[in-house]
């Protein structure tokens, strides 16, 4: 696929060949008002919007990325984390481990500020809401008013589809 620039120099493509939730290669080349512009795989051009992006970036930087859609128009949308439930998974496990290491208790739950969690976990507190709601059904966590805590119990590990599934198993 090649890539031509236009007059005010956004990239022009007839086909983008991506699609949404691929993991892509991306290198920072410019940063505007709405957030950062990379280069997608040597080939497009996308965006990262300021408001999704919880870590220094600087133009030149090389760092993998998430299509987050391709917009009518063939424009691109871009993330660094995993888009969806993807995410959630992948921060279950962050929120767990860190749960483990703090000794079962963290001081940051749904009502903390966004910049708090994206400190914290690197992701927006919309993520990190759905994740620790995903968690709670699942029962493995309580919400209070100070924090998430592990529930307390006996660990299981359950194998499901070459992935490792932690559950906790009520002892009362």
């Amino acid at each position: 696929m090649v890539i031509t620039e236009h007059n005010k120099g956004r990239a022009k493509k007839e086909q983008t060949g991506f699609h949404e939730g691929q993991k892509v290669a991306l290198l920072i080349s410019d940063q505007t008002q709405m957030g950062f512009i990379a280069v997608i795989d040597g080939t497009h051009k996308g965006i990262l919007y300021k408001n999704e992006v919880f870590q220094p970036l600087k133009i030149g930087q090389e760092i993998d990325g998430f299509i987050k859609k391709v917009r009518d128009d063939k424009k691109i949308d871009l993330c660094l984390q995993k888009p969806g439930y993807k995410a959630i998974n992948a921060l279950s496990r962050k929120i767990m481990d860190e749960l483990r290491q703090q000794g079962g208790f963290i001081a940051v739950n749904d009502k903390s500020r966004p910049k708090v969690i994206a400190d914290l976990f690197g992701v927006s507190k919309k993520t990190f809401k759905k994740t620790i709601g995903s968690l709670y059904k699942k029962r493995l966590i309580t919400l209070e008013k100070d924090g998430i805590r592990l529930r307390e119990g006996e660990e299981k590990v359950e194998k499901r589809k070459g992935t490792r599934k932690i559950m906790l198993k009520r002892t009362n």
